[in-house]
């Protein structure tokens, strides 16, 4: 066998052996439908109590699914519901909690330099057992927590369907 054919043997055999070890991940994201669920919900969730907000759906690469606003939300509610569930998805943590860490923690407080990130309350992770799935943001309460309170009350009303 001579140089030239050696070399092209090795190269098949390496790039044969490569594939071989490659390995392909399963992974657990959120349905349209549900997506669908989650934003109306929301956002029946804060009208029940006063708040025309948007509501935001992300899956679990942050990119958007659904998105709900009430009638009389304010148009900077869309912006900061979807950076809100981008945020909750990236970090598969609540936003609320982690703005009050990035207050009470210095080491944390770079995480508002992070692009698209809000330390905001109302982003909520959506879990499907362990795994996040998703996230949903809402915006337009008169507070984060009450933001969150919405979020929380409709994946709960979402959970028990």
């Amino acid at each position: 066998m001579n140089v030239p054919s050696r070399l092209v043997a090795i190269s098949i055999l390496l790039a044969t052996t490569a594939t071989v070890h490659a390995q392909v991940l399963t992974e657990r994201n959120i349905s349209l439908d549900l997506a669908n669920r989650i934003a109306g919900a929301a956002v029946q969730a804060c009208a029940d109590k006063g708040y025309a907000v948007t509501a935001t759906v992300v899956d679990r690469a942050g990119v958007v699914r659904a998105v709900q606003r009430a009638d009389n939300a304010g148009p900077h509610t869309v912006g900061a519901s979807e950076r809100k569930a981008y945020t909750s998805a990236s970090a598969r943590n609540a936003t609320l909690a982690m703005m009050e860490a990035a207050q009470k923690n210095p080491g944390a407080a770079n995480l508002t330099d992070i692009p698209g990130f809000l330390l905001l309350g109302g982003g909520v992770p959506v879990k499907a057992g362990t795994d996040v799935i998703g996230a949903v943001g809402i915006g337009g309460a008169p507070g984060g927590h009450l933001d969150e309170q919405c979020a929380l009350t409709a994946l709960d009303s979402v959970n028990n369907l």
